[in-house]
């Protein structure tokens, strides 16, 4: 039977479906059953079986229309559904199918058939009202539905984001410089030989692994290591690869790379929103400079591969617990606890040579019953130096009764409980306290809201713990602690200290970032200032904000911490201080990080719709829905500012609802055009009105009147502009009156008022100067740069043009970018520069992609048509005045009938040549 085709049918599949699509359990099967007839060999019913699964596997469908975005989800049964859409995308296969599929593959991967699932198990994922989903299964389930890469990615993030686990681990700190070494740094001598002989900082990339054990020292290796060796720059940054708080996961690699990039240069709005695009800039920014980057704690390969430099001269150094040996490194140090002449002289380093001569077999001891481990005999020997009325002796005698007595069994343990018994009460609840915090790193302001001290109190205390190996530096007055170290402390705390004074500590922390926010964004954004959650009371020191410079190296600095204290308060009983938090930091992570807007006001509207404040659950939507508009996810944007518009009505708020209608015409803009857009406007304008917000009324008029100058409306276009403007004037809104004159200007130069336009720009120019508002300034730049290209003067206009596009780039404007692009490639045409020209309004598709942004897409088809047809190539010229003038037509632009005119000349000429007389 062997040697005939064997073919699987519809009741065998079923039967493999029951067998959890084990198919060694089903031969047996059909063996116990046959009866003496024959059935097919193992092999032959394997190669059946496989055959048939591909053929009845589903299949994307043909009718065009795109599988569900799992992105728009925040709750499980959001995703449930999701999943459900996706079985019917993939033509609704059964449960008992999609079971088979994903039991076929798993067994292909080698799993046992005791982790293989059922239909039940399968059929419950799609359904909702559970409160988790098995993400191995879910994911799995996706890959037999659709199995693009690309697609399976989105629904790993969909899923790490509502179990929330993707949030924590996307809170990262980078630094540009290494941590300070120790002062002492004792042997390892043949390991520091072999780093510096192998991590030459020219050629191509080299890769130092360093392995071993916890408290081994592993980060004082690299970090000593890394201040030896050559280069030009540093990138370093904890992975957090082991630490036992499940508050602290590792760390994402995206969110390490974003992290590194902004130490590159990279501005927030200008950062890649996908791993491969964040390596690609990555390895771009690196290239022409040493640059040593140090990956700290890793948790395995994969986590560290995704953030290797192709650039030539980098060099990387690895550590980790467990073996890299997969990232083939070029050299690869096990680390192991000191032997017993190395335990000997770090401990003299460390507690002093007198001590150590003085009793050198107490010295012994010591080292043995810290295991001969370096963080344990740093904590020991800081003891030594600060008791000098004990001997060795007594030292040694001290832990050796508590090993006897068998309360702790190794080390570091030991170590630790000696260290903390030997601080005065201050000092052990300063150590308790800061081990509460959430973020990696701590300043003394926020170790003083923990406490309750002041100031120079608390910083005296830090200093000391410093000196005790409890605490280590991570900057300028910033301190962070050893994983070991914290959770040991962190278990102090839970033991001494009563719940309720925990909680107030904690409150106090929470208070002091969300005061200080409030502080800072007040002196960098005092328009709206009133209309932001106002600072809770605090009378715990905080750090002196005297300027807008101040202001804004606070949150700077704070940034990864502000992102964590916010997670930290939502899942921890402070729901309101993260609502709170979000609403304050919303301009501020607007210009820094949309995808922090998105991960922070994801967690506050999670946390506002916990206590039933659908308020600030509105405002955090909204917020989630311009974050999505500025990362291109047209989909998920109106989702959220449509739930936000109905959260605002449902409470009455007409001001929030008019902000959700506004930017959800925003969205409409720049992925439907300006006409569907322009009823949404309209709403904005009236809600605004409703609710007397003047600056609201302001905004929605300007938006209005660019988006009916797109339309080619230019006379409805001034007047809404004009009246914009007027309102700008009389509430003092600056910013608000130079943004609208530079609108009125680009609108005036695309009608051709170009006297008009130039004596807009120089006002807008003037003030947006006066005020130092870069944005404006770059806005008005290329203004005038349309106006000297509309004049015959191309020199003049690619020069402004130049200068806006320095600005924008620096601010990360994409959007901005590809308009000046544009205008750049319009005025070099205008110049004869063909070549140049060709090569901006490529850069300027590249911005805008393939989606979304029509307008800029539109007139870089133009651009395109028009140059390459001076350069003679008519048929591509041709081509793309075509796309052009369908995008124009899709979105009701007026550029529409010109395309129309010329393409119709294009043809007449065509057809006049080729016609025979």
């Amino acid at each position: 039977m062997d040697r005939v085709e064997f073919v699987v049918d519809a009741a065998l599949l079923d039967r493999l479906t029951h067998w959890g699509g084990n198919v060694s359990a089903l031969h047996r099967e059909m063996v116990a059953n046959a009866g003496g007839a024959r059935v097919p060999s193992l092999a032959t019913l394997h190669r059946a079986v496989t055959r048939a699964l591909a053929a009845d596997a589903p299949s994307p469908r043909g009718d065009g229309l795109e599988p569900p975005d799992p992105g728009v989800a925040m709750t499980v049964d959001e995703l449930a559904e999701r999943l459900f859409a996706l079985k019917i995308w993939a033509g609704d296969p059964s449960y008992a199918r999609i079971t088979t599929l994903v039991n076929a593959a798993w067994r292909r991967t080698g799993r046992p058939s005791s982790e293989l699932v059922g239909r039940t198990t399968v059929g419950d994922c799609f359904r909702p009202g559970r409160r988790r989903l098995s993400a191995d299964l879910v994911t799995s389930i996706v890959q037999v539905l659709h199995p693009d890469p690309g697609y399976l990615a989105r629904w790993q993030q969909a899923l790490q984001a509502v179990a929330g686990q993707r949030r924590a681990a996307a809170q990262v700190r980078a630094y540009g410089t290494l941590p300070p070494e120790l002062p002492l740094f004792t042997g390892r001598t043949a390991e520091l030989r072999h780093l510096r002989d192998a991590l030459t900082p020219d050629g191509p990339v080299v890769i130092a692994a360093i392995q071993g054990m916890a408290g081994v020292g592993k980060t004082q290796l690299a970090v000593r290591a890394a201040h030896l060796l050559p280069h030009d720059r540093t990138l370093f940054v904890s992975l957090r690869g082991f630490d036992p708080d499940p508050g602290h996961p590792p760390a994402d690699p995206v969110a390490v790379l974003d992290g590194f990039l902004r130490l590159l240069g990279v501005s927030g709005s200008n950062m890649p929103h996908d791993l491969e695009a964040c390596r690609r800039l990555y390895n771009e920014r690196l290239a022409g400079a040493r640059t040593l980057i140090v990956l700290d704690n890793a948790v395995d390969a994969d986590q560290v591969r995704p953030l290797l430099p192709t650039a030539p001269g980098c060099s990387v150094l690895v550590t980790s617990r467990r073996s890299l040996d997969a990232l083939s490194p070029a050299v690869a140090l096990t680390l192991d606890v000191f032997g017993r002449p190395e335990a000997l002289r770090f401990l003299t380093d460390k507690a002093g040579t007198t001590a150590v001569r003085e009793d050198p077999d107490a010295a012994a001891r010591i080292t043995e019953l810290c295991g001969r481990l370096p963080l344990a005999l740093g904590l020991v020997a800081a003891q030594v130096r600060a008791k000098p009325g004990w001997s060795l002796a007594d030292h040694a005698e001290w832990l050796d009764e508590r090993r006897r007595a068998g309360r702790l069994d190794d080390g570091v343990t030991l170590a630790l409980d000696r260290s903390y018994q030997n601080l005065d009460a201050d000092r052990q609840r300063l150590l308790r306290l800061v081990a509460l915090h959430p973020a990696e790193d701590f300043d003394a302001y926020a170790a003083a809201a923990l406490t309750g001290g002041d100031l120079d109190t608390v910083r005296t205390g830090l200093r000391q713990l410093y000196d005790d190996h409890l605490i280590t530096l991570a900057g300028d007055d910033r301190y962070t602690q050893h994983d070991l170290i914290r959770i040991h402390a962190a278990e102090r705390a839970h033991e001494q200290e009563r719940p309720a004074a925990r909680r107030a500590a904690l409150t106090r922390l929470l208070d002091h970032y969300l005061a200080t926010a409030v502080a800072a964004m007040t002196i960098l954004y005092p328009t709206g200032a009133d209309r932001r959650p106002q600072a809770p009371g605090t009378t715990t020191p905080a750090p002196a904000l005297s300027g807008p410079d101040a202001a804004s190296a606070w949150l700077s600095a704070e940034h990864s911490t502000l992102m964590a204290v916010a997670a930290y308060a939502a899942d921890h009983g402070w729901p309101t201080h993260t609502s709170r938090l979000a609403e304050v930091l919303f301009r501020h992570l607007l210009n820094t990080s949309y995808r922090d807007l998105l991960t922070m006001n994801d967690r506050a509207a999670a946390a506002a719709r916990s206590v039933g404040d659908s308020r600030a659950e509105a405002y955090a939507l909204n917020a989630m829905g311009v974050a999505y508009t500025n990362i291109g996810r047209a989909e998920p944007a109106a989702d959220r500012l449509q739930r936000s518009a109905e959260l605002f009505r449902s409470v009455n708020d007409i001001r929030g609802q008019a902000h959700a209608v506004i930017n959800r015409a925003n969205v409409e803009f720049y992925h439907r055009g300006p006409a569907a857009a322009k009823v949404h406007y309209e709403k904005s304008l009236a809600l605004y009105r409703e609710a007397d917000d003047r600056i609201g009324e302001a905004r929605a008029l300007d938006n209005l009147g660019y988006s009916e100058g797109t339309l080619g409306n230019f006379d409805e276009a001034i007047d809404f502009l004009t009246r914009g403007l007027a309102v700008h004037v009389e509430v003092g809104d600056l910013h608000g009156a130079a943004k609208a004159l530079s609108n009125m200007a680009t609108i005036e130069a695309r009608s051709g008022r170009l006297d008009q336009a130039e004596g807009h720009c120089r006002e807008a120019l003037a003030l947006g100067r006066r005020l130092g508002n870069r944005s404006i300034e770059a806005d008005v730049l290329d203004a005038l740069g349309l106006v000297y290209t509309r004049r015959g003067e191309p020199d003049r206009a690619i020069d402004h043009h130049e200068q806006a596009l320095t600005i924008k780039r620096e601010a990360g404007d994409r959007v901005s970018e590809a308009d000046i692009l544009n205008g750049l490639g319009e005025a070099a045409h205008a110049a004869g520069r063909l070549d140049s020209s060709v090569a901006h309004f490529e850069a300027a598709l590249a911005i805008a992609g393939d989606s979304g942004m029509a307008e800029q897409r539109a007139r870089a088809y133009t651009g395109l048509g028009h140059t390459l047809e001076r350069q003679g190539d008519k048929a591509s010229a041709l081509a793309f005045f075509e796309r052009a003038l369908h995008l124009y037509i899709e979105h009701d632009m007026y550029e529409a009938d010109g395309i129309r005119t010329l393409l119709a000349g294009r043809r007449s000429e065509t057809s006049s040549r080729t016609t025979t007389p």
